[in-house]
């Protein structure tokens, strides 16, 4: 009933604070289901981490503006498979709280999605997740092992190269 990444993404944001992930894993699957499309609610998911991420690295200003974004795509949606099993009431509250903290310049506060649902939530605590350091997660995209990423880009230059070579 669930998919996989979106149990991942709740697991990141409300047992280890890993907003970098919840944004890496969610983009993936944003990609699969709706590669384009700019106003999907997962959209919203996605910003909501990237905000969290970015206040909590003291980039309150960025933090406020993508907070923003995220309360417009999630309110844009009124109903999505994605809510179900979400306290989607909480959640609207809490990054409400979020985007007034980041406006008044507050230092980063976190808070949980919170999860109704009894099968979601024996969901999210089973994802087991790995040991990281705070200072890891914290500033993991200049940490995190970036050789894969560098190689995919290298490659789809190389292809667009090759095009137009060809042509």
């Amino acid at each position: 009933m669930y998919k996989r990444s979106f149990v991942l993404f709740l697991s990141y944001f409300n047992r280890n604070k890993d907003y970098f992930e919840c944004h890496e894993v969610l983009e993936e699957h944003w990609k699969d289901v709706a590669k384009g499309v700019r106003d999907h609610e997962l959209v919203g998911f996605i910003q909501l981490a990237t905000g969290m991420y970015h206040w909590r690295r003291q980039n309150i200003v960025g933090a406020h503006r993508i907070l923003v974004k995220a309360n417009h795509h999630l309110h844009a949606h009124p109903t999505s498979a994605y809510y179900e099993g979400i306290d989607m009431q909480q959640l609207f509250d809490d990054l409400q709280f979020a985007i007034s903290e980041t406006k008044d310049q507050k230092p980063f506060t976190t808070f949980p999605i919170i999860i109704k649902d009894d099968e979601l939530k024996r969901l999210v605590e089973a994802v087991p997740l790995p040991e990281l350091s705070t200072d890891f997660i914290h500033n993991k995209h200049r940490l995190r092992d970036r050789q894969e990423v560098i190689q995919e880009r290298l490659d789809s230059l190389s292809e667009r190269q090759q095009r137009r070579a060809s042509k």
